[in-house]
């Protein structure tokens, strides 16, 4: 996939690239026919893994023909049933049979979510590395701190970079636990399995069918969630918890990096960062770009809660609709930014002397408050309080995640 209107949206490589959706519905309409073959249900001839039936020319003619029953899957089956017939008529019988669309797509995404969540997981990986770097190598490198964008109290770079990494690992632990709740949606009709029941002579046998599916897809299995949309609202919150992680730090690089400060660079590669009408840029331009991320996130996320707050009844009348292409969109961002973050903190120099002239230029005042709690202190004594129990927190905690 290409997208000229989100510079760097190739870092996301085939990530729900349409014949990703494609894939991850056959593989979720193949685990059916083997999970109604294996429990006798179905005839043994009928499990089939539809290799082959379809391929990256029929997207175009399902995407057309999703309109009409305003979803992909009606229209893919349109397509793979009759092309089974012809090689395996036991499995045409059976395809899709107590299935629903939304089962098979809601269960595809889950699916596709996965190299996405790996992916983001693999940079963030690289970023704690990074980050534990500069927090060792900063520890004591002094600096202004700011709050409210003013002079606040002497900091060290090493303090600031391990707040960067805390929010990093936070947002690691609330991804790797909204993934690993995505579940299987296997609910037929009316979310009551009533078809599988019927088709499995029990509603035991017909939850053992949905496990043997989830089993086989590797996903946890669940009880329909066709009106309860708390996994797509997770992941989606989970995502965004990442890109706010890399908007914070991002913003400390633009604002650091700014001329009248210098005390952070993020180091151009070769042909990036530059200018169309002035040749004397250097532009932040990860930064930038990581930054259009974390702003963009949190507007997609909504749409999923506004979505789940929508739904009705069993299944939902267009609030379902609009999750695909949000958690889509939302899903190659956040790849597209935890790549550039990961490059932008890979080349990010720090400038130590103009981080201790900044502070030496905003004494005596930067030391007021050191001066209102121990009168007697000399200017320049280190008022660092906690900062290097803080830094070993976040390091010992980023051991386990770093390369």
């Amino acid at each position: 996939m290409t997208d000229l209107l989100w510079p760097g949206d190739e870092r996301a490589g085939d990530i729900f690239a349409d014949a990703a959706v494609l894939a991850a519905m056959i593989r979720v309409e193949a685990a059916w026919l083997g999970a109604l073959a294996d429990a006798g249900i179905a005839p043994p001839p009928a499990a089939d893994e539809l290799h082959g039936l379809v391929d990256d020319a029929d997207i175009a003619t399902i995407a057309a023909g999703a309109e009409a029953g305003g979803n992909p899957v009606i229209a893919l089956l349109g397509l793979v049933r009759p092309r089974l017939a012809a090689r395996n008529a036991a499995a045409a019988s059976w395809l899709h049979k107590g299935l629903t669309s939304q089962d098979t797509l809601d269960t595809a995404l889950a699916l596709c979510l996965r190299p996405a969540v790996g992916a983001i997981l693999e940079h963030i990986a690289e970023q704690v590395g990074s980050l534990s770097a500069l927090a060792r190598r900063h520890r004591s490198t002094p600096m202004a701190g700011r709050t409210l964008t003013q002079h606040a109290v002497p900091i060290t770079a090493g303090l600031r970079f391990a707040t960067w990494l805390i929010q990093i690992l936070d947002a690691r632990e609330r991804l790797t636990a909204a993934s690993a709740a995505l579940p299987v949606q296997l609910g037929g009709a009316a979310g009551s399995l009533a078809a599988v029941a019927a088709l499995a002579g029990t509603p035991e046998a017909a939850r053992r069918l949905v496990a043997a599916t989830a089993a086989a897809l590797d996903l946890p299995a669940r009880d329909p969630w066709h009106t309860s949309r708390i996994p797509v609202t997770g992941i989606g919150d989970a995502l965004v918890t990442c890109t706010d992680a890399w908007g914070r730090l991002a913003n400390d690089v633009l604002t650091g990096s700014r001329p009248e400060i210098g005390e952070l660079v993020e180091e151009p590669g070769e042909g990036r960062g530059g200018s169309s009408a002035m040749p004397n840029k250097r532009n932040p331009v990860l930064a930038v770009l990581v930054r259009r991320a974390a702003l963009a996130g949190p507007p997609l996320a909504a749409t999923l809660h506004a979505a789940a707050a929508a739904t009705l009844d069993e299944r939902a009348d267009g609030a379902w609709h609009v999750e695909w292409a949000t958690i889509r969109a939302l899903a190659r961002r956040t790849v597209t930014a935890a790549a550039q973050t990961s490059e932008l903190l890979r080349h990010l120099r720090v400038d130590a002397d103009r981080m201790a002239a900044t502070l030496a230029a905003a004494r005596p005042g930067i030391d007021a408050e050191q001066r209102s709690v121990s009168p007697g202190a000399r200017a320049g004594t280190p008022y660092a309080g906690a900062a290097d129990q803080i830094i070993d927190a976040a390091l010992d905690r980023a051991r386990p995640v770093g390369p």
